[in-house]
């Protein structure tokens, strides 16, 4: 961590850059310590499971502090930068904080408003204005995303919080005290334990909360394990594995002996567990894209009641289709983007298929308009881009936005703002060189079109045997928005339009 002179200064803290998004990367520092930055320059460039993303400070002074090297992962609400802000040349405070200041602060903003310097009266006047300098900020820590007043909203930790832990260290929402201990704590009687915090707890990530509530898990009773006793997902998977581990052994005993089970401390796992490294073995963390990409899927199997169905369809007038259009001139009309306007053109007959499930209302949410995400594989692992307002594009337009966020992708320059919001899923495998796939769901979507190879094949053509371009079409959906008959009308009308495109121009 890099330091400037000590000074008062604002502290400004890694934000939330997307849905869900717990931490980030250092990829690059863009300030040293010493420059002087505007007011959402962007001051680092910071890797995500979704995207590169350049983050803009939301205050203008001279950087006095950076968090972190290039290479190190921090969790969201860790410190960034400290920045010294909003003096002029003469050391005199602004205006409106210092009229702001000395109505809050007594007889102590006298000496402020004219302009003097104050010593007895400095800390109580400048907490105010430090105080609303970091609510407002500039409400543009990430372009696109923006803060409002969220970071002022943030729970932060009490500074006793360390204290009543003593010497204890904390690993992954554990509390491991330095010495032996001869009794039992005090407050296990039934009274509340020494370390326990009536003030906020300290999370940052709704994802945790979420997390926490869904599984019944007191968040007040975990330590967290980041900075000043931040509670990370970490923290609340590994309390979830201790309990459901605990849970196991007491019902076992009890069915054997037929009396409860004595608790004791948990044993640190030994060299001999499964989990233990073993020799020519290679162990990788599931962090940044392939961490995000086996949440995502992992909670879309859990969640979702899928079912695929398929067809196999002659795709030789859409090959035809597309190589007239390409030879008429102008810009080339790629296969893709005559897929999606297929898709788009079967939504809106079966708009079943364009919607997600809220679980915690049980309702249905339809949408209005097509966001079309399409799977794109780069050197950092699958993502996938939107294109937004895909039913509203022709094919040249389709072509043109499929070409800019694949660019995009590939040189790990997509925006969190064209990662999220998709509605429903287009998934060209035949790229790969298969006919077939069972794609998983890309969660909270309902549905996604599987398209394979198209490769020459013997097919019934007019009552003969001819060699015709087929290809393989799948369709999985959430059988929880639609039942088979939808899902198989679906299919079937984007089948007909592939096998005779001219059904498209019914609803161009």
């Amino acid at each position: 961590m890099a330091h400037a002179s000590e000074g008062r200064g604002q502290e400004f803290r890694l934000p939330d850059l997307g849905e869900g998004l717990t931490e980030a990367e250092i990829v690059r520092w863009l300030v040293e310590v010493g420059d002087v930055v505007a007011v959402d320059q962007p001051v680092v460039e910071v890797e995500t499971a979704k995207a590169m993303v350049e983050v803009p400070c939301p205050y203008g002074g001279v950087v006095t502090a950076r968090f972190g090297e290039e290479g190190t992962e921090l969790p969201v609400g860790a410190p960034l930068v400290t920045v010294a802000v909003g003096t002029g040349e003469d050391g005199a405070a602004p205006a409106a904080g210092t009229e702001a200041a000395a109505s809050a602060g007594g007889e102590s903003g006298v000496a402020e408003s004219t302009g003097a310097p104050s010593t007895g009266g400095e800390s109580r006047i400048a907490e105010p204005v430090a105080a609303r300098a970091e609510a407002a900020g500039s409400g543009n820590v990430l372009v696109g995303y923006g803060t409002s007043e969220a970071p002022a909203r943030r729970r932060r930790v009490r500074p006793d919080r360390r204290a009543a832990t003593g010497a204890a260290a904390r690993t992954n929402g554990r509390v491991r005290v330095a010495g032996p201990v001869d009794g039992p704590a005090e407050g296990s009687a039934g009274g509340p334990a020494e370390g326990s915090v009536d003030g906020p707890v300290p999370v940052i990530s709704p994802l945790v909360r979420r997390l926490a509530r869904q599984n019944d898990l007191d968040l007040r009773e975990l330590t967290g394990s980041g900075p000043d006793g931040l509670i990370l997902r970490a923290d609340v998977e590994y309390a979830l594995r201790a309990s459901a581990a605990q849970g196991g052994r007491a019902a076992d005993h009890e069915a054997r002996t037929g009396r409860a089970p004595v608790t004791a401390p948990t044993a640190p796992a030994s060299a001999t567990t499964p989990g233990a490294p073993r020799s020519g073995t290679v162990r990788t963390p599931l962090k940044g894209v392939r961490g995000a990409v086996a949440d995502k899927l992992s909670r879309s199997r859990r969640e979702i009641p899928d079912a695929t169905c398929w067809v196999d369809a002659d795709a030789t007038g859409l090959m035809r289709a597309r190589t007239a259009m390409n030879a008429s001139g102008g810009p080339k009309i790629s296969l893709i983007a005559l897929l999606a306007r297929i898709c788009t053109a079967a939504l809106a007959r079966f708009p079943e298929l364009n919607a997600t499930v809220d679980t915690e209302a049980r309702e249905i949410v339809r949408f209005d308009d097509v966001h079309l995400g399409f799977a794109a594989q780069t050197d950092r692992g699958l993502v996938v881009p939107v294109v937004r307002d895909a039913h509203a594009r022709d094919a040249e337009g389709l072509t043109a936005e499929f070409a800019r966020l694949t660019e995009a992708a590939h040189e790990g320059r997509l925006t969190p703002g064209e990662l999220t919001g998709g509605t429903f899923t287009l998934n060209n495998y035949g790229v790969f060189g298969v006919d077939g796939s069972t794609p998983i769901i890309n969660h909270p979507e309902a549905a996604m079109l599987g398209v394979g190879r198209i490769v020459a094949k013997p097919w019934v053509h007019e009552g003969e045997l001819a060699v015709r371009q087929v290809v393989q079409l799948s369709l999985t959906f959430d059988h929880r928005v639609c039942d088979g008959g939808t899902a198989g009308g679906f299919l079937r009308y984007v089948a007909d339009c592939v096998e005779q495109p001219a059904v498209l121009l019914r609803t161009l």
